[in-house]
């Protein structure tokens, strides 16, 4: 039960982290993620929102999993 607590805690630390740095580069070049309507530059924002996360989620998933090999 420790190991699955363990394991949805760093993705969600993960996805969490990807997200918010995906939004600050949106932020970086200028695209509003919460402008009204969805002109392109919300669409790239969103874009990279969810890239970032995703992004995140297969790091820690890496890093995880790099803690269990034996060298």
């Amino acid at each position: 039960m420790f190991a699955s607590l363990l394991e949805g805690l760093s993705d969600a630390v993960g996805f969490v982290t990807g997200a918010l740095l995906g939004y600050g580069l949106g932020i970086t070049f200028g695209l509003d993620l919460f402008a009204p309507g969805y002109g392109t530059g919300s669409i790239v924002a969103i874009v990279l929102v969810g890239l970032g996360g995703g992004m995140g989620l297969q790091a820690a998933r890496f890093l995880r999993s790099r803690q269990h090999t034996p060298d």
